[in-house]
């Protein structure tokens, strides 16, 4: 179950978010299952811009800043999360792109709060 509408100042560290970025860039090499030769099994699809992501946040306002684990935030000048701002990180990050990549999340790209794991198929 995804909880919408959730403040973004009541997720906590640990929790498992859903939020909105833009588009990825393109993944080296070909998707999971794909053979070299069989690159026209590559399904299409639409590029609306953004992408619906389910990361852990690891850091959330007020926070300090783990930059010695996310590259996108070395530089930034804020010592801790600020207002409205998470840090992500997926659960598998050698394949992962998350705050390592894009940095904070924003408020305006947090969607909301998984409260519990859906059935397998």
């Amino acid at each position: 179950m995804l909880t919408l509408g959730m403040s973004l100042w009541r997720v906590r560290a640990g929790q498992i978010v859903v939020v909105k970025i833009p588009n990825p860039p393109p993944l080296d090499g070909l998707p999971p299952g794909i053979e070299p030769g069989d690159e026209d099994k590559v399904p299409e699809r639409s590029d609306p811009g953004w992408r619906l992501l389910v990361k852990r946040a690891v850091a959330v306002a007020g926070e300090p800043v783990p930059r010695q684990v996310f590259p996108a935030l070395h530089d930034v000048p804020e010592t801790v999360v600020p207002s409205r701002a998470l840090v992500v990180l997926g659960d598998n990050p050698d394949t992962s792109w998350d705050s390592r990549d894009i940095g904070f999340v924003r408020g305006d790209q947090f969607i909301g709060v998984m409260m519990r794991r859906l059935p397998s198929r």
